[in-house]
């Protein structure tokens, strides 16, 4: 799989403005060794976006992995635009320890993209997971988040 990480931004920033209104940015769209994809995004530091206690808010982190999450539907997903439109259905996240400074989230599908076309070639609506990880720049895992995406026909 040949993903254009550049296009896959542009892609995420035009069709979301609330991406560009945090100042989110893309620093990897990636292929993995087992089929699936890897999308790396970051919330820069900013006072705008924190909260009371001076780290990023709430909503700004559920925004940050919902956007690495919608990242990876796009790298994965994006040949089937034509058809489909990608829609998350349900996300939870789990807020594990205070972040200060700024964070990455580090999304994967959790299903082969392979499984999900064929569900959805199968005319089938496939639903999957994809699993995100927030950290801060450090390495300290801040956040655990999953998004359930669909395909929905056109």
């Amino acid at each position: 799989m040949s993903i254009d990480s550049r296009q896959v931004a542009a892609g995420m920033l035009e069709a979301v403005p609330f991406v560009r209104t945090l100042g989110i940015q893309f620093n990897e769209v990636a292929p993995e060794a087992d089929g699936g994809v890897r999308a790396v995004v970051e919330l820069p530091d900013s006072p705008d976006t924190h909260n009371h206690i001076g780290g990023p808010h709430a909503g700004a982190m559920f925004t940050l992995a919902e956007t690495a999450s919608g990242a990876v539907v796009l790298a994965a997903f994006g040949h089937l635009l034509d058809r489909a439109v990608p829609l998350a259905v349900r996300a939870e996240i789990a807020y594990l320890k205070r972040a200060l400074g700024p964070v990455r989230a580090t999304a994967r599908l959790a299903r082969p993209p392979a499984d999900v076309q064929a569900e959805f070639d199968g005319g089938t609506r496939p639903e999957f997971p994809v699993l995100v990880e927030i950290t801060t720049t450090d390495g300290t895992v801040t956040g655990r988040m999953t998004v359930v995406w669909t395909l929905r026909r056109n």
